[in-house]
């Protein structure tokens, strides 16, 4: 009889010669064991992986705080009442106000004196960036720095102090004694807008730019030596860099008649030549370039708290990488020198109000003569008038003689020459003796017609587009008389918006040489 096995084997268990059959140590349970038949390569591929997701996360965890820990950031209005959502940064049209500050202090004290470097600064720089929706235009409009306007009402953040409304002062002065959302608020006031974001750099943030992507080309008319700004440049295209694209974008008598506005044109050409380069080179599209100037800028740049995240500045940066160039707009406030102050600047009317009745209505400023209703502001509709197709047609043979038809106009819309405007429309429509006056600002335009006039108003509203439903009968009128309004202070047909001829003053597409101040030319 064969002897039977003295090893007894446990229920559910492995013997020795089984364990090492499937490569298992005796008595190890089975859930500790390797799993079954991996293949080397996997396993290396995994922990190559784990490796890299690891690297990868602390890369981006790296990058975050850093630039998180970069931004400084600031209110951004100053008290003025926002009657609009806060925008999608991602998928809205975006309007962002880019101030240069002028402030000395820090790391930007050797460009002025202890006494530059108190308080919140002038802004050397003002731009509103607006970008579309459909991330297919862009526009870029410089507002001078010794523009004359009202300052609203502004509260100081940081000390509560209330500061009282300003008239006919310097745009620039307005963030000096309440910050920059006085200056964000003084923007919204000229243009009827509600920006949706500022960025504010300072001298050093230009530097820093400037050396991230390996210096910008510009161009000069002349051989130019600025001793103010430190500026000197050969005749032709040069690279600048650091100091010199500073002194480029400072000299304040460099360029043209040695104005603020020749400054703004080189700054515009600046800027265009940086737009080129970084398309060129794939910036916007690389995320290792776009992280290297983000670094280079958020260390000197203020950005109000809906900004302050490092998400939403690579996203407004990857928004602009697929823009045509000839689609993106550098745009120049028009002006003309102030009466009170030759040496200071004043609004050209009608074309100021036009231009940003255009921008509220979102029109394409590379389109002159486009047109649209408006998107914000006042409207016929507001008001509870009706559309301007209620208006009668003009009839085809009057009953009188337009020509010796009395109509005034009575200008209460506080745009400078907007009376003339509408009145001149009138006239070459055929009622040749249209007068016009200022009168008591008013927010709802309304054609006034006295006794015997009845048949007449109705032509004249329909002249310029006013609704039938805003013509009225009034006893203290002779003849017919407009009463336009804040709801009517662009162009010559109510309730549209059309873009003025000659506010581009070049797209990114466009090469320009600056024309060198003559009292600058270096011999």
């Amino acid at each position: 009889m064969r002897r039977r096995d003295a090893r007894v084997q446990e229920p559910g268990t492995v013997g020795a010669r089984g364990a090492a059959r499937h490569g298992e140590a005796p008595g190890t349970p089975r859930h500790m064991n390797a799993p079954k038949g991996l293949p080397i390569w996997l396993k290396v591929t995994a922990a190559t992986v784990s490796v890299l997701l690891l690297g990868g996360i602390a890369f981006a965890a790296y990058w975050v705080i850093r630039l998180q820990s970069n931004i400084s950031t600031a209110p951004l209005s100053a008290g003025a009442p926002r009657t609009e959502a806060a925008a999608n940064d991602a998928t809205d049209r975006l309007q962002i106000l880019i101030l240069g500050s002028d402030t000395r202090d820090g790391k930007n004290s050797q460009y002025g004196s202890t006494q530059d470097s108190t308080g919140y600064g002038q802004s050397d720089v003002m731009m509103l960036l607006d970008i579309s929706a459909d991330n297919k235009r862009v526009s870029l409009t410089s507002i001078p720095r010794d523009l004359l306007v009202d300052v609203p009402s502004c509260t100081d953040p940081k000390t509560g102090t209330v500061y009282q409304p300003h008239s006919n002062v310097m745009i620039n002065s307005a963030m000096a004694e309440a910050g920059i959302g006085c200056a964000v608020d003084t923007v919204n006031k000229l243009m009827g807008l509600q920006v949706d974001h500022f960025m504010m750099a300072d001298f050093n943030a230009v530097k820093e730019l400037s050396n991230a992507v390996g210096g910008v080309n510009v161009c000069v008319s002349d051989a130019v030596y600025d001793p103010d700004s430190g500026l000197r440049l050969p005749k032709g295209t040069s690279s600048v860099q650091g100091e010199q694209a500073l002194a480029f974008l400072r000299t304040r008598h460099g360029f043209g008649d040695g104005s603020d506005l020749g400054r703004i044109q080189a700054q515009q050409g600046f800027l265009s030549s940086l737009t080129r380069k970084i398309k060129s080179d794939g910036t916007l599209g690389n995320p290792q370039s776009l992280l290297s100037i983000a670094d280079a800028v958020t260390k000197n740049l203020t950005v109000d708290e809906g900004l302050a995240s490092v998400q939403s500045l690579l996203t407004i940066g990857s928004r602009l990488k697929d823009v045509d160039l000839s689609k993106v707009a550098f745009v120049s406030v028009p002006t003309q020198p102030a009466a009170v102050d030759p040496n200071r600047l004043e609004l050209v009317q009608p074309q100021a109000s036009q231009l940003f009745a255009a921008m509220r209505a979102n029109l394409d400023l590379t389109t002159p003569g486009a047109t649209a209703a408006p998107s914000a502001g006042p409207t016929p509709a507001a008001s509870g008038a009706q559309s301007s197709s209620a208006a009668p047609p003009v009839p085809a043979v009057p009953a009188y003689d337009k020509a010796l038809q009395p109509v005034t106009v009575a200008d209460g819309t506080g745009v400078a020459s907007r009376g003339q405007e509408i009145a001149a429309a009138l006239a070459g429509g055929g009622f040749t003796k249209a007068a016009h006056f200022l009168a008591a600002a008013v927010p709802k335009t309304v054609v006034y017609y006295g006794a015997g006039y009845a048949d007449v108003a109705p032509d004249v509203a329909s002249l310029l587009g006013i609704p039938a439903s805003q013509i009225e009968p009034s006893t203290g009128v002779v003849g017919v008389q407009v009463y336009i309004g804040s709801d009517f202070d662009s162009g010559t047909k109510y309730g549209v918006a059309s873009v003025p001829s000659n506010v581009v003053k070049q797209t990114a597409g466009d090469v320009k040489c600056q024309a060198v101040n003559p009292a600058l030319i270096a011999r």
